[in-house]
C-alpha cells in the first residue's frame, strides 16, 4: 500500500505547484512596475511545478499520466505567453 500512497501524494504535490504557478501566471499585473520581479517568481513556480510533474509521472497511473501530461502542456503554454 505505500507504494499506492507514494503515487498519490506525488500526483497531488503536482497538481498542487501545477495550480500554484497557474493562479501566479493570471496574478501577474504586466504594466507594473514589479513585472520583472512578477516574472522571476513565475518562472521559478513553473520550475517548480515541472519538477513536481516529473516527479509524479515516474510512479503515476494511466489516469494520473493523462492528467500530468495536460499539466505539462498548460505550463508550457504558459511559458510561450510570457516569452512572447
Amino acid at each position: 500500500m505505500p507504494y499506492h500512497k507514494n503515487k498519490q501524494q506525488a500526483f497531488q504535490a503536482a497538481q498542487q505547484g501545477y495550480e500554484e504557478a497557474q493562479g501566479f501566471y493570471y496574478d501577474i499585473v504586466r504594466d507594473s512596475a514589479s513585472y520583472g520581479h512578477q516574472l522571476k517568481h513565475l518562472k521559478n513556480e513553473v520550475n517548480e511545478a515541472f519538477e513536481q510533474i516529473a516527479n509524479a509521472l515516474e510512479v503515476a497511473s494511466e489516469h494520473q499520466r493523462v492528467q500530468l501530461e495536460k499539466f505539462q502542456q498548460d505550463l508550457q503554454t504558459i511559458v510561450k505567453e510570457v516569452n512572447e
